[in-house]
């Protein structure tokens, strides 16, 4: 073997050229030194690290794609249902590392996400959502979750123009002489199948916009024709005046806080929702069934899935499915197209 020359300095202020010879054996020696050996293991390590992580981020990401039923999350007051969706998929696309580059090689793949029946920014509870082939379910004419349950906390004595707190107060009655007996004398005039005016503020469209969305620019917005609507049940369960609590359970399309507004207007006063929790949908209850955030991980998101289609009905049950192919959303993208596929308050969207 060619020996190889080193220039190493000296002690003195002179510097000599030191001839070293490597031959294989001193090489090996060297390599087999503590700290060569730690830092080759730590390369090593972080080598086996990176392949793993690259590993189990295509096996999470296979795994989402494979997700396909219906499950329920707990929404808290803030978002609208619509941001929450969004954050939802965030945090499932972030966790499977999708988009990636990685996946620009592969076959376009499409993640389906959607909800079903909008809670108000201000309400909490129970929002069902879908996956893969879980749409259909909320998109069919009958969907397994249109039923709902609420508890309402109504405030007499005062109007908004959103009929719930956040809205500004338009008109102030006196409620001083209204009884218990009062309320629970008129609720059953809203059950059964009943008409109903929808609020302006609502997700409801008019030439592709809510409508919602027209009132905060000050534009000029006509009520919605009353719409037939069911209620199942509705029972006064609190009276401390001003505020009354209601337990309602009612089927989709229904507005809580049109029927709290009707309520203080039979009265001979006006109302407004102060308080509104969705405590189910469909099978799906809040306390037993509703996934909080920090629960949003794709491993638990199946598990849920796989639970909730027990609870529905065995024709309605899906099965687990390959991911759909679909021009509607290409994973490999850096950005995410969402369609609305209904126009009413019962909310689909696709990713």
């Amino acid at each position: 073997m060619a020996a190889a020359e080193a220039a190493v300095p000296s002690s003195s202020s002179k510097t000599d050229t030191v001839p070293v010879l490597e031959t294989a054996g001193t090489a090996a020696a060297m390599a087999t030194t503590p700290s060569a050996m730690a830092a080759a293991a730590t390369v090593a390590a972080a080598a086996r690290t990176g392949s793993e992580a690259r590993v189990s981020k295509a096996a999470l990401a296979t795994k989402l794609l494979s997700l396909s039923g219906v499950f329920a999350v707990h929404k808290p007051k803030g978002p609208t249902s619509a941001e929450l969706l969004n954050r939802l998929k965030e945090k499932l696309l972030a966790e499977a590392g999708m988009p990636s580059p990685e996946w620009t090689k592969r076959k376009k793949q499409t993640l389906k996400i959607g909800h079903g029946g909008t809670l108000d920014s201000a309400a909490r509870g129970v929002l069902v959502v879908s996956l893969g082939a879980g749409l259909k379910l909320l998109t069919s004419s009958d969907p397994p979750t249109s039923a709902r349950r609420y508890t309402a906390i109504g405030e007499l004595g005062k109007a908004t123009d959103t009929l719930d707190s956040t809205g500004k107060v338009t008109e102030e009655k006196p409620y001083d002489k209204i009884t218990q007996e009062d309320i629970e004398g008129i609720l059953q005039k809203f059950t059964g199948n009943i008409m109903q005016v929808p609020p302006l503020y609502s997700a409801l469209k008019k030439d592709g916009q809510r409508l919602s969305t027209l009132m905060k620019r000050g534009e000029v917005v006509e009520a919605k024709p009353a719409r037939p609507v069911t209620v199942y049940s509705i029972s006064l369960q609190k009276f401390q005046p001003p505020f009354f609590t209601l337990d309602v359970e009612c089927g989709g399309g229904f507005y809580i806080r049109s029927l709290v507004s009707d309520i203080g207007k039979e009265l001979s006063s006006c109302a407004n929702v102060l308080e509104l929790t969705r405590t189910k949908q469909g099978p799906f209850t809040l306390e037993e069934h509703a996934l909080p955030e920090d629960k949003w991980t794709i491993d638990d998101i199946a598990q849920s899935l796989e639970h909730c289609s027990s609870l529905l009905p065995a024709e309605l049950a899906l099965k687990k499915s390959k991911p759909e192919e679909s021009n509607e959303q290409v994973l490999s993208c850096e950005y995410i197209t969402l369609n609305e596929t209904k126009g009413e308050d019962d909310v689909s969207k696709t990713f």
